[in-house]
Parts: structure tokens; C-alpha cells; sequence
């Protein structure tokens, strides 16, 4: 297997509202919900850097499409992780998500690793960290 993760998807209990928030709130770049000509097909897909993508997909059509139970929600299950250049860049981000109606679970602040980061929710418990860190800092 090569080391390349090419799509991302957070499951979600409410697709409209999902797409308001990542869409509206966060200004990530869509076409909207696609394939609602499809039994459990209605997705939406985020055009990120480096030719990644991130989908937001219902959590029935996940539980149906793998033959697995839809089980609790956990925001302990992953963390996406996005590195930022600054730490003004980490409170503008903290606060942009804030006002889309995140949740904030950890406000930003230095760290023990030497950078700065915080943690938010999204409307359906997902958990992002939004960090500057002078190591992995992203090439733009």
C-alpha cells in the first residue's frame, strides 16, 4: 500500500446543516450535495490542497453501505488536524469556526510540544485541532 490518503469522510446526522457549516462557515469551496439520485448517495465533496478531499456523508448511508451498525457518536474516534502558519492564523481560524457555530472544546494556547493550537467541534461532534506548529508547517 502506498502512504496516500486521498478522501476523508466525516459522517454526519444532518447533510444540509453540514454543508451550511463546512460551506458558509468555514468557506470551503463545493458543489454542493451530489448524487441524491442514489438511495443513500447523497454526499458532499470538498476540494482540499494536495489533491485531498473531504466528504461529508449521512452516517445511515455509511451503516448501509458497509453493512455495519450506525453505533454512538464519539468525538474521541479521530481529530483532523489542520497546521496553520501563525498564531493569529490558529484564533482566526478558532474564531471563524466559533461563529459557524462550532463548538469550541479546547481554546487556543502554546502547547507542550512548543507550538500553539485549540480544539473545535463541528455540528456533529467531529473534532478538529487547528495548530501552528513551527515543524509542520504547511507550504503556502
Amino acid at each position: 500500500m502506498k502512504p496516500r490518503i486521498t478522501l476523508i469522510t466525516l459522517t454526519v446526522d444532518d447533510l444540509e446543516r453540514s454543508l451550511k457549516f463546512y460551506r458558509d462557515g468555514l468557506g470551503l469551496a463545493t458543489k454542493g450535495i451530489v448524487g441524491t439520485e442514489f438511495e443513500n448517495g447523497a454526499v458532499v465533496f470538498f476540494d482540499l490542497e494536495g489533491g485531498l478531499k473531504l466528504a461529508l456523508w449521512p452516517r445511515k448511508s455509511l451503516a448501509h453501505d458497509t453493512g455495519l451498525p450506525a453505533g454512538e457518536r464519539s468525538s474521541m474516534e479521530l481529530s483532523v488536524g489542520h497546521n496553520v502558519r501563525t498564531e493569529e492564523e490558529v484564533d482566526a481560524v478558532m474564531f471563524q469556526a466559533k461563529a459557524a457555530g462550532a463548538t469550541i472544546v479546547k481554546s487556543a494556547g502554546k502547547t507542550f510540544w512548543g507550538g500553539y493550537s485549540g480544539y473545535f467541534q463541528d455540528p456533529d461532534g467531529h473534532l478538529w485541532e487547528i495548530a501552528w506548529s513551527p515543524q509542520l508547517l504547511p507550504p503556502d
